[in-house]
């Protein structure tokens, strides 16, 4: 039993995912950062010192009843409170990481992918059906076999 875990851990796609998951935690920690120390503050500046984090509405207020200075104090005190702002980062921590990987990644590789098939040639061979045999692509039947072949 031992053996059998053993070899399935070392099957090339389970290390992969592995690492995939990893560089996925990191990217998403550096990405929050971004997001939060970086992005928001400037848009919170522009929106007039709008501080998405604390952006919160009260649905039940606490323990100490009033109006909570931020979303902290709001949850110290008990509130029940929806936390759109948090939301609000939320969003934009996954705009950006799709973008990201998008440019980062998705574009290089499909584009890399285009170029390695336009390097291909373009085949001059077709295999017969009947016969099995190499045959040129414009063929309309078969020279070795004589059989006639349907058009694409």
């Amino acid at each position: 039993m031992l053996q059998d875990f053993k070899a399935f851990i070392m099957r090339g796609n389970v290390i992969d995912m592995a690492v995939g998951i990893i560089v996925g935690v990191a990217f998403g920690a550096v990405i929050n950062s971004l997001v939060k120390d970086v992005i928001m503050p400037p848009i919170g500046l522009a929106l007039g010192n709008v501080d998405f984090a604390n952006l919160f509405a009260v649905l039940k207020e606490g323990l100490t009843p009033g109006s909570y200075a931020s979303l902290a104090a709001a949850q110290e005190a008990g509130a029940v409170t929806i936390n759109y702002g948090v939301f609000i980062n939320a969003i934009v921590n996954l705009l950006i990481i799709a973008a990201a990987v998008f440019f980062l990644i998705v574009r290089p590789i499909a584009r890399m992918q285009a170029r390695k098939k336009a390097a291909e040639p373009a085949p001059t061979t077709k295999e017969c059906p009947y016969c099995f045999s190499a045959i040129p692509i414009k063929a309309s039947r078969c020279p070795n076999c004589t059989s006639e072949l349907k058009t694409a």
